[in-house]
Order: C-alpha cells, then structure tokens, then sequence
C-alpha cells in the first residue's frame, strides 16, 4: 500500500473552465451499467462527449478478456458492464470467498495505469464504510486491476430519479449522509471528482454509499485544481436533481431533462412547484460556485464540510409519518351468500317464497317451553335463597368487625406494597464488541441531572445494531447488595424511529462476562424518551445491565455525526 498523497486525486491535466459534474457519464464503472459492452473506439464515449477533463493523447486498446477468464486464479469474470476508453469493468464472483465482486481492467502499459493503482490504494487505505470499498489493486501478467465491493441490493440515485424527484426527508438524507462521508475524505485528501447520480446508491437499509472514490476519476483522466469546490458543486447538482428531476445544466444528462436554455441556474423552487425551501436554498448555495445567486444571501459552501455545517444549522426533516390503510370491509363467507341449495332461477319467473311455521307450536315445542319455565323458577328460588343467606352472614361479620384483622399479604386486601427506590453505588460501561462508547460519562446516568448524560458513538445502520459488528451499548450497575428488581425507569435523549432496551441480572461488572450467562429481567421498545422497563419476574441481583440492541436515528451534534444513536440521561431502578 501506499502513502496517501495528490497522485489519487490529480491523475491527469483537467481545464477546469465547466463543472465536472456538468455532463453526462452514459457508463458506470463500478456497478451495474445503464448500457452494456460499448466499442472502445466509439465517437459516443462518455469522454469524447465531454467529462470536465481533458483525455491523455494516447488510446490503449482494452485486454482482450471474455467471461469466465480467472483473475489470480480466483476473481471469475461474469459480465462486462463497461468497455470504454481502453479500459473495461467486469461484475466478478470471487471464488475464495463466494461472494460477487466489481472490477476494473486495464493493459499495465495504458498511460493512466499508475495513477489507477495509487488512486485504488489510497482509496482502500480510507476504509470508511460509507464509501464502496476498494478490496484488491495490482498490477499482474502486463494487467492492472482494481477488485471493489459489489451492492447486489442497493440502487442508483440514477435508477431512484427515473420515477420522479425523491420524497423531501430521502433528498434530506442523501444530501447530508453524502456531504459528511466526502467531508470525511477530503480530511485526509482524497476527492472524488466524478460524483455523479451513477455514483451515489441507496442500500436496502435506507443509507446511501458512494462508489469510485478517486478511482473513477483516474480511470478518466480527470483532475481539478480547486478538489473540495469541485465535489461540493457535485453534491448541490445531486440535490438538485432530487427535488426537481432536472439536472442543473442546459445540457441533459443522467436521463435528466436539463434547464431551458438562456434561463440561467434557477432555485429549485421555482423549477417545481412544492418543494422544501430550505432545501432549495441549500442547492443553490452548494452550486453557487458556477454563478448562482443563492437565497436570502447566505454564504456560498465552497468545501464539503462547509456544507455538512449548513445541513446542520437546518432544522430537521422529519420522515413521513406512514400511511394507514383501512382494512377491507367485513364479508360474510356463509352459504346463506350463495346459491347452494337453492333452485337456479330463470329469467322473468318469480321464486316462491316458503312461509315459516310458527315456533314452538308442536307437542314437543310445548313441552319444551314448560321444561325451560320450571328451570327458570327454581333457578330464581336458589338465588334468592343464597341472597337471603349472604345477607345473614354479613350483618354476623358487622357485628363482630372490630375485632378481626387482616393479613398484610392477603391478595384481596385493598393495599399494594409499595415500590422501593434502590440506590444505585457504581456504574460501569459494558463493552460486549469493539471499543468502549463514552465509559467516562457512566455516572452521569445517576447523578440526579437530567441535563448529562452517557451517549453512545454514531452508527451507520439501524435501527437494529448490527451483531457482527456491534451486537449491542450498554451499562452494568451495582447496587451494593443483592436488591430485589421489579423495574428500570430508563431517561432517554433521542426518540424517533425505535429504541429497544433490555435488562439483565449478571453477576459482576466485567465485560468479560457473556450475555448468554446472563438471566434476562424483561425487554421493551419504545419511540419515546422514557422507558420503563419492568422485570418478568422478581429476581435478586447486585448488578444489573442495561443493554440497547436497537437505536433510533438523531441529527449531528458536538460529539458524533448523524446516525443512529442513542443516549441516556436517568436510571433508576425500584424493587
């Protein structure tokens, strides 16, 4: 591997006079292509119809390679999905560990294959997981080759577009979820400059990922003076084309209809109608850079994370709430509906109807009736007589009323014991997988103030934590002796979405100590910022752990970015 440094970002000359992100890029590189194989020397090419970079003189025919060609004896190609300026991009499986893979091909004397393999390094060296991941660069048998992670499950902002312009709360996300992981890149100087709606997926899961980082650009030749400018214009033509289905540009695009020519850059606004202001006005001052004027004079954002601190300063979209649907109305499914039984009728006759013989006017009917009316009468003198008797006996108990007691644990007594505050002596965060979540803060959920608290770290997936990685956050408390635990009374920051919480009696404050060893008290989810949890059954215990599985999404704040996460302010446990 190597160092980072400029060689993943500025592979190739660029003119910069247009935007990168200002035409159309009719392949994908690291996915499932909008157009299958294309003929290298086609006058169709994405770079000959013009990508914001100017291409190397020299044009290197692609490797001459078909599917089911091995790669290392172990990436098995599958299906070209790209075939463009002497270089081609494969779906792949990889043998070793069965899983499908993307990846990218070119001759290892192709005038761009240096600066592939730094970009692909330097790319893998940043290992955040909001970025499509790099997993394998080489150079082998006079090939270069760049092996990347494969979404069978996640879909193009392209595809996602086709349809119409993005829900507000989805473009809400896709704009800060993307502005933070390039942030994140820039801060250890990478760029992507060819972040465009082919680049930008949507997970199964709701999070949106960004593929090519740096690679797609070296594998174009593309390279910019002014990086954060470049991929900060990107991301405002990215939510532009969210929430208005146009692309930003007179020219059209990514199967986008552009602007009316001579009309200029206009707020999105006032392309559609019933679009979220703040976010229009976001756009503009993320595209302000190619001579917009942006809204009520905010300054422009001319760096990533100048627009990850504008996203932050908007108040927060919440998503919809989901629709209710009626339930069908109720039909009967009873014979009386259809015709069994019944003669077919024929057209103009009218079907006799029988008249029913009165009730009960047979020999048996009557019987009958006298049978029920002797049952009535004696069942009417027994409860009379029963009546009488508990009469009786109470005025007996009255009489003698001021010297019975009652017995405390008596189930019929109207008094309930009452429930016991336990105090608690000690806290201490219980780390089941990876690194500890603020272990220095764990008092601070018993100090008797609700305005501190413990806090967990931002996680990219949820609601549910994912147990591979972090099976779940949590703490382990001692009340100084065994206590007997009806309940946990649990304050929480963040509500939306879910939160599931569970506590369980362990036998010391070590994390070393399984969850499988452990007896669970009682769970609950909640939406909330308060959970009461309360114990299945009684049980004695010192220590109790208070474990959160599942985590509700909240905003950015001084201690983490946007995510999911959870924190908690008060616990108290009764007996």
């Amino acid at each position: 591997m190597v160092e980072r440094s400029t060689a993943a970002v500025d592979v190739a000359d660029n003119s910069g006079d247009e935007p990168l992100t200002a035409k159309a890029d009719q392949s994908t590189a690291d996915g499932v292509a909008q157009n299958r194989e294309r003929d290298t020397d086609s006058s169709e090419s994405e770079e000959e119809q013009g990508s914001g970079g100017n291409e190397s003189p020299g044009r290197t025919s692609p490797p001459e390679l078909h599917s089911g060609h091995k790669l290392a004896r172990r990436y098995r190609l599958e299906e070209c999905v790209t075939r463009v300026d002497g270089f081609s991009s494969w779906r792949a499986v990889d043998e070793k560990l069965r899983r499908a893979v993307g990846v990218h091909l070119l001759p290892a004397d192709h005038p761009r294959a240096r600066s592939v393999l730094a970009a692909a390094r330097s790319s893998a060296l940043l290992g955040d997981p909001r970025f499509v991941q790099v997993l394998d660069a080489v150079e082998e048998n006079d090939l270069v080759y760049v092996v990347h992670e494969w979404l069978p499950d996640a879909t193009e902002l392209t595809a996602l577009l086709a349809s119409g312009p993005l829900e507000v709360h989805e473009a809400y996300q896709m704009v800060s979820q993307v502005s933070q992981a390039m942030a994140a890149a820039h801060r250890e100087g990478l760029a992507h400059l060819k972040l465009t709606p082919g680049a930008v997926l949507r997970t199964s899961s709701g999070q949106w990922r960004i593929r090519g980082l740096a690679v797609n650009a070296a594998l174009r030749g593309i390279s910019s003076d002014t990086p954060q400018r470049t991929d900060t214009e990107a991301i405002g033509a990215l939510l532009y084309a969210t929430l208005t289905q146009r692309w930003p540009y007179e020219d059209d695009a990514y199967g986008l209809s552009g602007l009316p020519k001579g009309v200029g850059l206009i707020a999105p606004d006032q392309v559609r109608a019933g679009v979220h202001r703040g976010l229009s006005e976001l756009a503009m001052r993320a595209l302000v850079n190619d001579g917009a004027t942006a809204s009520r004079q905010e300054p422009p954002c001319t760096t990533p994370e100048e627009l990850v601190k504008a996203v932050g300063e908007m108040p927060r979209i919440r998503p919809p709430e989901p629709a209710f649907t009626a339930p069908p109305d109720y039909q009967r499914t009873t014979y009386q509906q259809g015709n069994y039984g019944r003669p077919s009728s024929h057209p103009g006759a009218t079907q006799p109807v029988p008249t029913p013989l009165p009730p009960l006017q047979t020999r048996t009917g009557k019987a009958l009736k006298w049978a029920v009316s002797a049952l009535l009468i004696a069942a009417l003198g027994l409860g009379s007589w029963q009546l009488a008797d508990a009469l009786m006996d109470r005025g007996k108990s009255d009489d003698t009323g001021d010297t019975q007691t009652t017995d405390g644990n008596d189930k019929s007594g109207d008094k309930v014991k009452p429930v016991k505050p336990i105090t608690i002596e000690g806290a201490e965060e219980y780390v089941a997988k990876g690194s500890a979540q603020a272990a220095g803060d764990v008092a601070k959920t018993y100090d008797g103030d609700s305005s501190t608290y413990w806090r967990s770290k931002s996680f990219l997936d949820g609601p549910e934590m994912n147990p591979a990685y972090k099976p779940g956050v949590g703490i382990v408390y001692d009340l100084g002796s065994k206590q007997e635990i009806s309940a946990a009374s649990i304050g929480l920051r963040f509500g939306g979405n879910h939160t599931t919480v569970s506590l369980y009696a362990t036998d010391s404050m070590s994390s070393s100590t399984s969850l499988s060893s452990m007896q669970k008290l009682g769970t609950l989810t909640t939406s909330g910022t308060t959970a009461r949890v309360k114990a299945d059954k009684k049980v004695k215990t010192q220590y109790v752990l208070v474990w959160f599985t599942a985590l509700p999404y909240a905003p950015g704040d001084q201690f983490s970015d946007a995510g999911y996460k959870q924190a908690v302010t008060d616990v108290k446990f009764t007996g």
